[in-house]
């Protein structure tokens, strides 16, 4: 069967790839460039290396929603390997400090408790926050120790099991920022031990489960027999949580142009965040509904 090619122009939509260790997310959205033929592309959330996982690629105009989709809520489980700290708050790194695994069986629901709601974390040093405009990992890398400051993040919901003397399980579901890598360390801080990431997999990202993704080669498979289609997932699935107001004909042409519309012939109710379809039940976008009904387009995603 030949392949089909699509255009830059008409792949539009979320792609979910269950990455496979070892690959970067740059990896993963450059091989997807070559197998869709689609050149904008863009992800949700990095995955590091030695994770594995969800990964949401956002194709075309769908890479206007990516800023909505990273604040989703995201579903980690993996192990925590206890007797030591790395540089990199993971296995990749090079031991930092040591200290055992304590003799008797830490109050492991104490401990998530502890680290529960909204919480202070320090993010690893190499990772991509910035410090006065430069990378952490760029420093790290070059020998450098980047000050990173403490900064609020969500825990919603921790479970923690011992899975032997040196080994912790870990399953996590929290809120956009929060780096299970740094978790794991102040983890075994809070059990008098020393303690890295030893594994991790994205299992959820937002409405969208790891059990529904494909691996990065089998899109290989779907364009040669010229099915893209059956992998890519409409675009408004990505804003599924937000609230949806259908627009007449004017309004769909004022808001792509870039201007203010005014709701007609019913009342719509007022939202930070709308997914805005065409009377025909095309997604055209998202956008800001107010108090008096008008509508903002935010981002807009097709014509309606």
């Amino acid at each position: 069967m030949s392949r089909r090619r699509h255009s830059e122009s008409d792949l539009t939509g979320i792609l979910l790839i269950d990455k496979e260790p070892g690959w970067t997310s740059h990896d993963v959205v450059a091989r997807a460039r070559r197998l869709t033929g689609q050149r904008r592309i863009g992800h949700t959330g990095s995955l590091d290396p030695m994770a594995t996982g969800l990964l949401l690629l956002c194709l075309g105009p769908a890479t206007r929603l990516v800023e909505y989709m990273m604040a989703s809520e995201k579903v980690y489980e993996g192990e925590i390997a206890l007797g030591h700290e790395t540089d990199t708050d993971d296995g990749e790194g090079t031991a930092t400090r040591r200290a055992d695994p304590p003799d008797q069986d830490a109050d492991l629901e104490a401990v998530a408790r502890e680290f529960g709601g909204e919480i202070m974390q320090v993010p690893p040093a190499y990772s991509a926050v910035k410090v006065e405009g430069r990378r952490a990992y760029a420093m790290a890398r070059g020998g450098e120790t980047p000050e990173l400051k403490p900064r609020a993040v969500w825990v919603h919901d921790l479970r923690l099991e011992r899975r032997g003397r040196d080994r912790l399980r870990v399953a996590v579901r929290c809120g956009p920022g929060m780096y299970v890598r740094s978790l794991a360390r102040d983890i075994g801080r809070a059990i008098g031990s020393a303690a890295h990431l030893a594994s991790l997999r994205r299992t959820q990202s937002g409405p969208f489960r790891v059990a529904d993704a494909v691996p990065i080669e089998s899109l290989g498979a779907f364009a040669e027999a010229g099915e893209l289609d059956r992998v890519v997932r409409p675009a408004d699935e990505g804003v599924a949580e937000a609230a949806a107001a259908i627009l007449q004909p004017e309004q769909t042409r004022l808001l792509t142009g870039g201007q203010l519309a005014w709701s007609r012939g019913g009342f719509i109710r007022p939202a930070a965040l709308a997914r805005l379809y065409g009377t025909d039940g095309s997604f055209v976008g998202v956008g800001e509904v107010d108090e008096p009904g008008r509508i903002r387009a935010l981002k807009v995603i097709g014509r309606g």
